[in-house]
């Protein structure tokens, strides 16, 4: 989920449960609430009853959120434009900063004109607060309020709202306002600024083009799908005592809220001694454990399939467009003034006034989730499901006393205040609940078949499937009987009766990814009503990775130890960045892999080296060729030796590799067996090599290159030719200057030392002995690479005739000069000192510098084998 991160809470349940929950259930209360803090700044807070523990809770959150808290009321309080300006941004819904403060402002404002809180509050409940919800809320005020004062604005810790005007002390009523803008959030993102912008066509507005069914429909859908992915989400995993091995229950509550802003998750230990005792973590500002545990059941939820709100597809008279027909007569729409001060650019404050409208269903809206639903032949209103809900702080302070799972169910179908969320919960008795109540629509298939437009089928039925996206209805607002009905066994007016939503208990395991409830245990698959969510369709990878998880480790089957989750299993399951995507993947790819051919390239080691010392990284950094580094001894010079019996053995290396290694290569390794796909590169000695396979076998590579190598061993350069003779001979001192630094004598690679002549003949230039010398010198032959990308890279040594790389430079200043000569095209790099090489090289015979130089060169040879 963009901007969000995942917060694990596990709680397993012996039988007799922890040593600290049973103690703090056994000690009396505190005359006052009393906030002890854990070293990682968790609030734990005890107190004699709710009033107390809700002053404890408004200090602490106070204390460590104040500026988040302040700014969140002053949203519901519609006042963000008076002091912030009416440009800024807003997040009154699920996602991140969703519209601008002016239009949050007139969003809630309308809602405190029209004391939507204040008439729920005089409601008796569960549709109005229970008794300790009332405690709790008016001590959390008391514990924000003494905050505040104790501290004072100016002196807040955080420059975010330190002596900032609108920091004030809060009321109950602000509270209350907090709790319902967050129940309501699940419709906020979609139609806050179609609601809050939608205005009458005027006389001599332009007619707008019509939009199908079919694409008004994707693109609504679409839209979703995008806000989907960008908000909130969870994943929930519930194990009974079948799954929990030395336990009775296991759950794994990992929601994806944000770090910052109002929906932020804050945890927290609340205790009434004998009442309550309930460890978790709530939304910020509401005084109750949303997710969390007591010493019966750990509980969580993760957002659901259902779309907490519909629409209404009202016709209006063309001539009067506030009015809309319903059974055959004409209704007024009615219209509201709502009025925002607003923080002008001057400072000074004025004042904006919108006109907004509404039908017996609901408000007018014009867009949903920014796709344009114009008011011209018709009208569009929403209907919320949420807007009358203030019992979801009943749910959530009567989960914090739940005993087990059958509790759970039973608070959840009492309150039906859940607004748009599952419950995935555990308990003591090895039971796994997964259950889908909440408060939803009353749009049983039958009506839903019977009252959706053609866009509204498209779209509840999702004909145009897309994993997640909720069913959204758009219902004929023409005819009244298409309005949600009322159902005897809701606990509300519109709302779906309970005992038909989706509820499962097992006790092996339940679990959800904010899939639909079908597949909460494949061994089980669930029905209910398609407003619910989707049925026998694919399920997300989130989920399927879920279910996977689950009966791997219960099965013994992920490669962990022994059967069952322990709280070290889980935590090693969630923390492991398994991947469906990857696994479903896995076979194709190897597949694809082993089909596809690969471009080869064959790199030559120096001396005294071997193909284990050649570990740069640049070597990786293709993924369209196959690099191969075979053995080329500490002395080969890849050549097959004039002497094949010294102490040594035969030495064939050019017929190893040429004649048995490359063919090897082509015939258990998926590379294009042609010279145009083919390169030799090598180091040093391998330089050398390099350059003299492509001359011997051009039928062989398109492409050659030399890292400093000794390709001049003409008597020209008698030094570099008498270097190779040390490295025959093992002189003292010879390997001083080779590729390994290595500089004692008594522990030579080149032990045991042969004869001078035993590579190719006598090396010195007297009546032409050194002839064959001169037939495998590259520097000679030039003109068999004719045809074939040459590259050439070497350094400058520093300067220093120290330095291999200091005699080397002259050995490819010489063979750039013969391909000058000849006309031949080829790549030069005289990196000199290295400063301008790269980061590694200094210039030297080293490793540093062939890094930088392989960086250049594996590109190039790429873009030539692709040419």
């Amino acid at each position: 989920m963009a901007v969000t991160a995942a917060v694990a809470v596990m709680s397993t349940m012996a039988a007799t449960g922890s040593a600290a929950t049973r103690s703090a259930a056994a000690e009396p209360g505190p005359d006052k609430p009393t906030i002890r803090y854990t070293e990682y700044g968790i609030p734990h807070i005890i107190a004699s009853n709710w009033e107390g523990l809700g002053t404890g809770y408004g200090y602490a959150a106070a204390k460590d959120n104040v500026c988040t808290l302040a700014d969140t009321y002053l949203m519901v309080n519609a006042q963000r434009s008076r002091y912030l300006g009416p440009d800024g941004r807003a997040s009154p819904g699920q996602n991140q900063n969703g519209t601008t403060n002016l239009n949050s402002d007139l969003y809630f404002q309308r809602i405190k004109d029209n004391r939507v809180v204040e008439r729920l509050l005089g409601q008796p409940a569960p549709n109005g607060p229970e008794p300790e919800v009332k405690e709790a809320i008016r001590g959390y005020v008391q514990g924000y309020n003494r905050y505040l004062a104790e501290t004072g604005v100016n002196n807040i810790s955080d420059p975010a709202c330190r002596g900032a005007a609108w920091v004030r002390p809060i009321t109950e009523l602000d509270v209350y306002r907090h709790a319902h803008a967050e129940i309501i959030m699940g419709s906020a993102d979609a139609l806050l600024d179609g609601q809050v912008n939608a205005a009458p066509p005027g006389a001599s507005a332009a007619a707008q083009p019509a939009s199908s069914p079919a694409k008004t429909a994707t693109e609504i859908r679409d839209a979703m799908a995008v806000s989907r992915q960008q908000s909130m989400g969870s994943n929930a995993l519930a194990v009974g005592s079948q799954g929990v091995s030395g336990g009775t229950g296991m759950l794994l509550a990992n929601p994806h809220f944000p770090w910052q802003g109002k929906n932020r998750m804050w945890q927290s230990q609340l205790t009434i001694p004998g009442e309550v005792n309930v460890s978790g973590a709530g939304l910020l500002g509401l005084p109750a454990v949303n997710i969390g545990y007591n010493n019966d059941v750990a509980w969580s939820h993760t957002v659901a399939t259902v779309a907490p709100f519909g629409l209404f597809d009202v016709q209006v008279d063309p001539f009067n467009p506030t009015s809309y027909l319903v059974d055959g007569t004409w209704e007024k729409m009615t219209s509201q003034q709502v009025g925002v001060d607003v923080l002008n650019a001057d400072g000074s404050l004025g004042k904006v006034t919108r006109t907004l409208w509404s039908t017996r269903y609901g408000p007018i809206t014009t867009s949903i989730q920014g796709i344009s639903l114009p008011w011209a032949v018709s009208a569009h209103a929403v209907r919320d499901v949420n807007m009358d809900n203030l019992r979801a702080l009943n749910t959530w302070f009567r989960l914090d006393k739940a005993h087990d799972v059958n509790d759970v169910v039973n608070t959840l179908e009492t309150t039906q205040g859940v607004p748009f969320f599952n419950t995935v919960a555990s308990d003591r008795n090895g039971n796994a609940l997964y259950a889908d109540i909440q408060a939803t629509p009353n749009i049983t298939d039958e009506h839903a078949q019977s009252c959706l437009t053609e866009t509204g089928k498209l779209l509840f039925n999702q004909s145009l499937r897309l994993p997640n996206v909720p069913p959204i209805s758009i219902f004929d607002g023409k005819r009244s009987a298409c309005d949600w009905p009322d159902d005897p066994n809701a606990v509300a007016p519109g709302l779906l009766d309970p005992h038909k939503q989706p509820r499962l208990i097992r006790s092996d395991f339940v679990g959800n990814a904010n899939d639909s409830a079908w597949l909460a245990n494949p061994e089980q698959p669930l029905s209910f009503p398609r407003v619910m969510g989707d049925m026998s369709a694919p399920r997300s990878l989130r989920t399927q990775e879920l279910i996977l998880t689950a009966q791997n480790r219960i099965n013994g089957t992920d490669g962990l130890p022994g059967k069952g989750f322990t709280p070290q299993t889980m935590g090693q399951l969630l923390f492991a960045d398994n991947s469906r995507a990857a696994d479903l993947g896995l076979n194709a790819t190897v597949t694809m892999c082993q089909s596809v051919p690969f471009g080869l390239i064959l790199v030559l080691h120096g001396s005294p080296d071997d193909p284990v010392q050649q570990t740069y990284p640049a070597l990786s950094m293709s993924d369209e060729m196959i690099t191969v580094i075979p053995d080329g001894g500490a002395r080969s010079w890849y050549a097959n030796w004039l002497n094949q019996k010294t102490v040594l053995g035969a030495q064939n290396w050019e017929n190893f590799h040429l004649k048995q290694v490359i063919p090897f290569i082509d015939a258990n390794l998926r590379t294009i067996a042609t010279k145009k796909s083919r390169a030799v590169a090598g180091v040093s000695m391998g330089g050398f090599g390099a350059f003299r396979y492509a001359q011997v076998r051009p039928d062989l590579f398109s492409q050659t290159a030399s890292l400093s190598g000794d390709i001049d061993l003409s008597a020209d350069s008698m030094d570099l030719r008498m270097a190779v003779v040390a490295s025959v001979i093992d002189a003292a001192g010879a390997i001083c200057g080779s590729a390994s630094g290595a500089c004692d004598p008594n522990d030579s690679p080149y032990k045991p030392g042969v004869d001078s002549d035993a590579l190719f003949g006598s090396p010195y230039p007297v009546f032409n002995a050194d002839w064959r010398w001169n037939e495998v010198d590259p520097s000679q032959h030039m003109d068999r690479l004719a045809g074939i990308g040459v590259s050439l890279y070497v350094g400058d040594g520093g300067g220093s005739p120290l330095d291999m790389e200091f005699w080397l430079a002259g050995a490819a200043k010489n063979v750039k000069a013969r391909m000058d000569v000849l006309g031949m095209p080829y790549y030069y790099v005289n990196y000199g000192d290295g400063s301008g090489w790269g980061t590694q090289c200094n210039g030297g015979h080293n490793a540093g510098c062939w890094e930088e130089d392989l960086r250049d060169l594996i590109p190039r040879l790429e873009r030539a084998f692709a040419s």
